[in-house]
């Protein structure tokens, strides 16, 4: 049985850093696509990162643009979004998603209907 368990959200200030953690089991997450999204009050389900990403010629287990950074550990089967200087619109609800599959189709995929098995959540606040 797959089953996604994120961890590693809480309650900053601005300018501090988060690590978020998603641990697989049931299967190994070198295979298919995996990505994290998040949710804040009232609005739409949004995707963050994903690996592997849409560039084949890139690395598959990390990808970092600006604030944000994507990894993966295949010997912890753990996905991870690093988040730096916090800003309080990153407040949201992260998730962590995956199509399990031989091959990644769908790579750097940010929607939704892209993956269909989730974690539950874990909650970032940061304020001011």
């Amino acid at each position: 049985q797959v089953q996604l368990v994120e961890s590693g959200g809480g309650s900053v200030l601005a300018g501090g850093s988060l690590r978020l953690s998603c641990r697989a089991s049931g299967y190994n997450i070198s295979l298919g696509c995996m990505a994290w999204f998040r949710q804040a009050p009232g609005r739409d389900r949004e995707g963050v990162l994903a690996l592997p990403t849409g560039n084949l010629h890139t690395r598959d287990d990390f990808f970092e643009t600006g604030r944000l950074a994507i990894s993966r550990d295949n010997a912890e089967n753990t996905l991870y979004l690093q988040i730096n200087s916090l800003v309080p619109e990153d407040t949201a609800m992260y998730y962590c998603a995956a199509w399990p599959a031989q091959y990644c189709r769908k790579r750097g995929s940010l929607a939704v209907d892209d993956y269909y098995i989730w974690g539950q959540g874990t909650q970032v606040s940061v304020s001011s």
